[in-house]
């Protein structure tokens, strides 16, 4: 995971980007864990797929969830992207 912060903190500066940049780690590290992924190859599928620009678009409600909802927001994008 460390790896992974270094990579998302480095992007924002304001603590609101650095929540957004947290619950797409958080993201990142649960659908890894569901998958059975490596986290730096999920952060590359959701960089792939835009995941990390949507998450950030709905951080107001995303951050308000419990972490399942928001992989299961990412695992629909992807599913709707891969069809």
């Amino acid at each position: 995971m460390f790896i992974i912060v270094i990579m998302i903190e480095n992007i924002g500066n304001s603590s609101t980007e650095r929540e957004e940049n947290l619950l797409i780690v958080v993201a990142v590290e649960e659908y890894s864990r569901r998958h059975g992924l490596p986290a730096h190859e999920t952060l590359r599928l959701f960089l792939k797929f835009g995941i990390t620009n949507s998450i950030r678009r709905c951080y107001e409600t995303l951050h308000t969830q419990d972490i399942y909802e928001c992989v299961d927001f990412a695992e629909d994008i992807l599913r709707r992207k891969s069809a």
